[in-house]
């Protein structure tokens, strides 16, 4: 082909091939022997639209038949909660009868278990009148809810709260001087509390 491009949408395309049968078929004298004579173009410009009708019109009824389908689908469904809120109600949520037709009955609701322990609790930097302390989540038990960080004066036996955590870092702030804590970190939910993790001492 010449510098010109081909088209490349179809539209285009159909537009060049009516202009080649037309200009083809008033033009013998320029054009006496084309491979493909006006008159052949027409026909496969013909073919391809009837082809491309015929496409159109089965996406039409695809669109029809999903349309449909998604219906039944619906109805059948509503009719079978339908049924099966009727054997619920007959037979008490019998799980025994419900399952005479493939159903079930109520789930006991299983409790959330309190979080596992934390792990690997260390305290990784300090500064002026704060200490750094970085955990890992436990391993097992319910969904943790936040932390607890716990310290005590070295030597006491009394935890009490220094400081309340959603991610496993805390910086607990305004420490003593010359004072050395040791520090826990416990994991809550509503089920309860976590094992305390290992403890660190620290000071500043």
């Amino acid at each position: 082909m010449g510098a010109r491009k081909f088209p490349a949408s179809i539209a285009k395309v159909l537009d060049l091939a009516r202009d080649m049968s037309a200009g083809f078929e008033t033009n013998p004298g320029v054009y006496p022997a084309p491979p493909v004579n006006g008159a052949d173009l027409e026909i496969l410009i013909t073919t391809y639209m009837e082809k491309r009708d015929a496409v159109v019109d089965i996406r039409a009824q695809l669109n029809q038949a999903q349309e449909a389908k998604e219906e039944a689908r619906e109805a059948l469904e509503a009719d079978m909660k339908r049924d099966l809120r009727y054997a619920e109600n007959t037979v008490h949520y019998d799980d025994g009868k419900l399952q005479l037709i493939g159903w079930s009955g109520r789930h006991p609701a299983t409790a959330l278990p309190s979080p596992g322990q934390v792990r690997e609790l260390t305290s990784p930097d300090r500064g002026d009148g704060w200490i750094e302390l970085t955990w890992k989540a436990p391993e097992d038990g319910g969904k943790v809810t936040a932390y607890q960080v716990l310290r005590r004066t070295l030597g006491e036996e009394t935890w009490t709260l220094a400081a309340m955590a959603l991610e496993p870092e805390a910086r607990v702030e305004n420490q003593e001087q010359g004072k050395k804590f040791e520090f826990c970190v416990v994991a809550v939910n509503k089920a309860g509390d976590g094992l305390e993790s290992n403890i660190v001492t620290a000071g500043l």
